[in-house]
């Protein structure tokens, strides 16, 4: 049976959007004439995000409990039931054969109501430690959907397929890119490549690390490919000095990501689940810094799935600023410990993550 009506619910980072982004386009192009319809938070990056990959979204006026004591706190649970309401509107109207959760405030509410008026729903679960929201609505759903082994903790086993996080298409030939990396970044082939992500918006941790051992950088046989983020390229900037440019290439958001990844020899990355994913795909030796700032820890979590198969290693956020690029730069020196890391992470890589979940969203209506 061919999927013709569907809701994918959820957002609110990067994490989650291009998962559900990722996942509608493969529904869309199996069954081109199919109904999608995107269930967000209301000032959440979805309600932009999702319209700019072509699809229709609707927002929820959910919103998170704050850690500080804030007036939006006692709002809370007003805003849950508004939401709890309005979900099962949008579902009744549009009367899904199933129901995507892709994580994010907005995936409880709908997927809650689409278990109670009878709807099947599915769960892709990116982190390796899941959500309280996620544990709850796992009991009535379909299937589950997992990125990491190990998940019958959490979840029924029998609803449970590893089918791995749909990445960005841009990881799938970064092996054959090397030269086009090297011309566009400017690279030196003599230097080994250490690439620095902060993700889009950056991590002060990262570039703290970067700006501290400045000499270090300068006085190794090494280049850096940064990307700080838009909000602290200004403050990186008016500290940066022009004899640095030699060895450090500073950038607010790398474009070509592609070429950025063909170009390293060494990865530095936050463990976010979509970065841990995709780094997986491409094959080189990481240190993940997990960020302290999120729900749960999850970011630890996710790294630790790594650190435990030996295919990456990781620094703590407090101890970074002095230990990360020291840390890097010896892991550099040693070519079989790189080899060691590059063929562990090959072997979590999961390629085919987004094709498997929509075979498991067709096996749920048929």
């Amino acid at each position: 049976m061919s999927i013709q009506r569907v809701i994918i619910s959820g957002g609110g980072t990067g994490g989650h959007i291009f998962p559900a982004v990722a996942i509608a386009d493969e529904i869309k192009r199996r069954n081109p004439t199919v109904s999608i319809l995107f269930v967000g938070a209301i000032g959440k990056m979805e309600m932009e995000k999702v319209p700019q990959a072509g699809y229709e979204i609707v927002g929820l006026p959910i919103a998170g409990f704050q850690r500080k004591l804030t007036f939006s706190n006692f709002l809370l649970p007003f805003k849950i039931l508004n939401s709890l309401w309005q979900a099962r509107t949008i579902v009744k109207k549009f009367n899904p054969q199933l129901v995507i959760g892709v994580g994010g405030y907005a995936s409880g509410p709908t997927l809650q109501m689409a278990n109670l008026l009878g709807i099947p729903t599915l769960i892709q679960e990116q982190n390796s430690f899941p959500g309280k929201t996620n544990k709850l609505l796992a009991k009535k759903a379909a299937k589950i959907c997992t990125a990491y082994a190990g998940m019958e903790q959490f979840f029924p086993s029998s609803k449970i397929i590893q089918t791995g996080n749909p990445v960005r298409n841009l990881v799938s030939k970064h092996s054959e890119l090397l030269d086009e990396a090297r011309l566009f970044f400017h690279l030196d082939s003599s230097k080994k490549t250490i690439l620095i992500i902060g993700g889009s918006l950056g991590a002060r941790t990262l570039n703290d690390s970067v700006l501290n051992q400045i000499p270090l950088i300068q006085s190794s046989n090494v280049q850096i490919i940064w990307q700080c983020g838009k909000n602290y390229l200004s403050q990186i900037e008016d500290r940066f000095e022009e004899s640095w440019r030699e060895n450090i290439q500073v950038h607010a958001f790398i474009q070509r990501m592609d070429l950025a990844y063909a170009a390293a020899d060494v990865i530095i990355s936050r463990a976010g689940a979509l970065s841990v994913s995709e780094l997986t795909l491409i094959g080189k030796p990481c240190i993940l810094v997990p960020s302290p700032n999120v729900a749960e820890d999850h970011q630890t979590k996710n790294a630790m799935a790594l650190v435990r198969e030996d295919a990456a290693l990781i620094i703590r956020d407090d101890e970074a600023r002095e230990l990360l690029i020291s840390s890097t730069i010896e892991l550099l020196g040693n070519p079989v410990r790189c080899e060691q890391l590059k063929n562990a992470i090959i072997r979590l890589a999961k390629p085919n993550a987004c094709n498997e979940i929509v075979d498991a969203c067709e096996s749920i209506i048929s």
